[in-house]
């Protein structure tokens, strides 16, 4: 519960390192075991970067939809909300896929990759 209460608080995505900070008293064994299983359940996504932590967040269906921007650089990772027009313009590339190939989108993710404010 400890873990969920600090990635329902959190505005982005955590490294293991951050959840700590935020969370005095945690054991860094029971966080990654702990994150792991989390992870098999469905409730934390692990957001992948280049460097050398991953980022873990509540899975969309305990929060909202949303996307990533990640920089190229440092390894960061911010939440974007999902406006309606990129939604759109995503729902007919996935409706030209399945009428193309016919792949069926379970649900989908959109990840901008590039430098942030501090490392341009």
């Amino acid at each position: 519960m400890a873990l969920v209460d600090v990635l329902a608080g959190a505005p982005r995505p955590l490294t293991i390192p951050e959840i700590l900070e935020h969370r005095a008293g945690l054991a860094q064994s029971s966080v990654y075991r702990n994150l792991v299983v989390l992870e098999q359940a469905g409730v934390v996504h692990r957001v992948v970067t280049h460097d050398e932590f991953a980022r873990y967040e509540l899975t969309e269906d305990l929060t909202e939809h949303h996307h990533h921007l990640i920089c190229s650089s440092c390894g960061g990772v911010d939440d974007v909300p999902a406006s309606a027009g990129l939604e759109r313009s995503v729902q007919r590339v996935i409706d030209e896929v399945r009428r193309r190939v016919g792949f069926r989108t379970e649900h989908h993710r959109v990840d901008l990759v590039g430098r942030c404010r501090r490392c341009s």
